[in-house]
């Protein structure tokens, strides 16, 4: 994949301008060329899959609550089952499921209603006892544990490996890659966007797509459309290698606590969400940030506590008010499209929202409406539908 030395300049001329190089930018890239839209640039202030998709792991997964984000989990896992053959690439995708940990009455009624809608959509999740979870994860406590769903098809990938994959393929179909090439300003008149600057020179186009994940609402000041994203700092810990090796595991969480853990290559990954944890787009792993993950697994899961940390990670979630994305076109600028604020849900839903901006795009209704995500939802009094399983 080329990168920025090879474009001191940005091409002075696109039909599509895509901001953001993450597995959304890229993914929507790919779509777009594969249905023959050419003349593409895709405009990243760093490299590749720098930002929220840089993350070593990701989950995939249809377990939700609101029946939209099941059907784009469910559509993604499809999409990313088939990976090496469209558009070809190996992305490690491990479908070890996965396991909510529930220690309430009131948890599992709640996930026993969304398994209901998501078994209504085809997705064949259950709910399961304490001994079933221990079983599935030898881990796992059972003492005041009330109950536990599975979802067998989940599991997890490469983020970068996909980011990549769209990339390498779209670039083969002409798409030009603008990396470490910042956005200084996006030119408007009436109800058209005109052009993009960069730090690389200016793009006229026809169309701009947002897929900028944390860095949205700049992006959207920019040209006066609201895209209420806020980045917050999520961190990871990997053990050191374990011996005997660690049993294969689904993508296990702690729902009250959100922390969570799976095989990553020769040990484990833990990661949970800070509470605290501030606004902002520092990026820096503190080590103390692991006693929050120890005091949940002293409770739920005993012999993580005390495992040997190798090296941390921390990278940024793009957060809406209601934890849901934000796709769609502008209503004030019509050709303006934007996908993000996935709130964590980004990797996972990445190839179902790359069809449906291409088919925004094109003009062509999308295999499931999207209206519900507009970003006008937040000052037009729409109805707010807030993603209950948030990890």
């Amino acid at each position: 994949m080329s990168t920025s030395p090879f474009f001191r300049t940005v091409p002075p001329t696109a039909d599509v301008v895509i901001i953001g190089g993450g597995v959304m930018g890229a993914g929507i890239a790919f779509h777009l060329a594969e249905a023959g839209v050419r003349d593409i640039v895709v405009v990243e202030r760093g490299d590749l899959a720098c930002g929220s998709s840089g993350k070593p792991i990701g989950g995939v997964r249809a377990h939700f609550s609101d029946p939209l984000n099941i059907e784009l989990g469910s559509r993604s896992l499809r999409a990313y089952e088939n990976f090496p053959d469209r558009p070809g690439a190996d992305i490690r995708l491990d479908t070890v499921g996965y396991l909510f940990l529930l220690d309430s009455e009131e948890q599992a009624a709640d996930f026993e209603r969304s398994v209901a809608v998501q078994n209504s959509l085809d997705v064949p999740s259950r709910m399961i006892g304490p001994r079933e979870a221990r079983a599935l994860c030898p881990y796992v406590s059972t003492e005041g544990l009330v109950a536990a769903v599975y979802s067998p098809t989940d599991g997890h990938a490469r983020p970068k490996l996909v980011v990549r994959g769209y990339a390498h393929a779209a670039e083969k179909a002409g798409v030009v890659l603008a990396t470490r090439t910042t956005v200084t300003g996006i030119d408007t008149a009436s109800d058209r966007v005109t052009a993009v600057h960069t730090d690389s020179g200016t793009i006229s186009c026809s169309t701009v797509i947002c897929a900028a994940g944390a860095w949205s609402a700049t992006i959207g000041d920019m040209v006066g459309v609201n895209l209420p994203v806020r980045p917050v700092r999520r961190q990871l810990a990997f053990t050191e290698p374990l011996r005997p090796p660690a049993p294969r595991i689904p993508f296990t969480i702690d729902f009250s606590s959100s922390g969570y853990f799976h095989n990553s290559d020769d040990g484990l990954l833990f990661g949970l969400a800070d509470p605290d944890e501030e606004v902002g787009f520092d990026t820096t792993w503190t080590p103390r940030w692991l006693d929050l993950f120890r005091t949940a697994a002293r409770r739920r899961a005993p012999e993580l506590a005390d495992m040997e940390i190798a090296t941390g990670w921390a990278g940024l979630y793009e957060v809406t008010p209601d934890h849901n994305a934000l796709i769609g076109r502008s209503g004030v600028l019509d050709n303006f499209l934007y996908a993000t604020g996935f709130s964590g849900h980004g990797f996972l839903q990445a190839p179902a929202v790359g069809e449906i901006v291409r088919d925004l795009y094109l003009d062509r209704a999308p295999f499931v409406d999207v209206t519900a995500f507009s970003a006008d939802r937040f000052t037009a009094g729409a109805d707010i539908r807030p993603e209950a399983h948030v990890v």
